[in-house]
């Protein structure tokens, strides 16, 4: 069955909103705000459907095609830059809204990345991990589509940096040569490998493998005018040019009011905490590789006297002394905060905490619980994943009525 249908808005996922006649919700992949769509209902539940975009009898002025997304994920694919970035406004108002946690007075809401070529929309991401099939006969290697996870073959990468592109047909021949030649035992053991992954900085290359990622290869990254060596596994921003900008703000942020110590929450190689340039430093990470690049990091900046330390931090955060002299900054992994470090954080004495996040629907839960004892500042977002669902967020906190230097 089709039916006729106006999108009043985009939810986050990046599926247009709609209702149908009988007043339940439909979502429809595809279609845009402001359009009117005719789609075709796929699925049915109680008190929302989903259904496939057929016609789009009305078009949005910021769409840009009709075309099929080259790649799964690209939700935007088919949007102007400016509509994707209003679009992703809207979504993070409502879920301040939805969870009921006040925004300051004037906040802006609009995109902060800066007007560079990683900011724009294509060829940004610095790191990428394609799947392959075990069947070389198949010369298939791409990304997994959802919910079928079958392997969309990539020839040519639009959100891929120039210079990984550029690589990648001598990285696909060697993938299928290894997959088709040699002795048995090699064939096996690369058919269990499963993916490879691809990563490229300016400072280091292009480097890649297959499988687990080698020990023995070390990143070099540039980030607010510092280097950074990452390991071949560790976390870095995907889009150096938003990376940048983010940290850029948070430094800005610190500085205009800055405190003694900062203490650096799921710290990674440590690039929040370093370019922060606070007094004291202490970083805590759960990853020891991770950790022991912290160290590498801040000794090469000249800040042996930072104390980096592996640990868990819901498990080890009240045995760090936070003083009203503590910035706290928070990056967590996409599940968010867990609940013991987000309680603890709530009861310290943090005269400002900095939590950045790439997860919107966490970020509010774990924004209630801190609001109990902290207000919202400043909030700031950055389109670090162009033309995909994904945004990355900073939300400064303040302790509630407190003057503030």
């Amino acid at each position: 069955m089709t039916s006729s249908i106006y999108i009043a808005k985009s939810v986050y996922g990046g599926d247009g909103l709609g209702r149908l006649g009988d007043g339940r919700v439909v979502f429809v992949p595809g279609a845009f705000p402001g359009e009117q769509v005719k789609a075709e209902i796929i699925q049915e539940k109680k008190s929302f459907v989903k259904a496939r975009l057929v016609e789009i009898e009305d078009a949005s002025q910021e769409r840009t095609g009709t075309l099929e997304p080259p790649i799964p994920g690209a939700v935007y694919w088919n949007l102007s830059v400016k509509g994707e970035k209003t679009v992703k406004s809207a979504q993070l108002a409502e879920f301040f809204d939805r969870n009921r946690i006040a925004l300051p007075p004037g906040c802006d809401l609009s995109e902060c990345s800066s007007d560079t070529a990683e900011s724009v929309s294509l060829n940004y991401r610095n790191k990428v991990v394609y799947h392959f099939s075990g069947d070389f006969s198949q010369r298939v290697l791409g990304y997994r589509e959802e919910p079928s996870h079958k392997i969309v073959d990539i020839t040519e990468d639009p959100l891929a940096r120039p210079e990984i592109n550029a690589k990648l047909p001598e990285i696909r021949d060697n993938v299928f040569r290894l997959l088709s030649t040699g002795p048995k035992a090699v064939r096996q053991s690369v058919r269990d490998k499963e993916n490879v992954t691809i990563r490229f900085s300016k400072r280091s290359g292009v480097v890649w493998w297959m499988g687990n990622a080698p020990s023995s290869v070390t990143i070099k990254e540039e980030t607010a005018g510092k280097v950074f060596e990452v390991p071949s596994d560790g976390f870095y921003q995907v889009n150096p040019g938003v990376g940048d900008d983010l940290v850029k703000a948070v430094v800005k942020k610190f500085r205009a009011s800055p405190t003694k110590e900062v203490v650096d929450l799921y710290c990674g190689v440590g690039v929040f905490g370093l370019s922060m340039e606070p007094e004291s430093l202490t970083g805590i990470e759960s990853g020891r590789r991770a950790i022991d690049f912290a160290r590498r990091n801040a000794a090469a900046q000249g800040r042996g006297d930072a104390r980096f330390h592996v640990g868990f931090v819901g498990r080890d955060i009240r045995r760090l002394k936070i003083t009203p002299e503590t910035t706290v900054v928070v990056d967590p992994p996409r599940g968010g905060m867990e609940f013991a470090a987000v309680q603890a954080l709530s009861e310290s004495d943090a005269r400002r905490i900095f939590y950045v996040s790439c997860d919107p629907a966490t970020l509010m839960r774990d924004l209630k619980q801190l609001s109990r004892a902290y207000e919202v500042e400043d909030v700031k977002w950055f389109n670090m994943f162009p033309r995909t669902a994904r945004f990355e967020t900073l939300v400064v906190l303040k302790k509630a009525n407190a003057r503030l230097s």
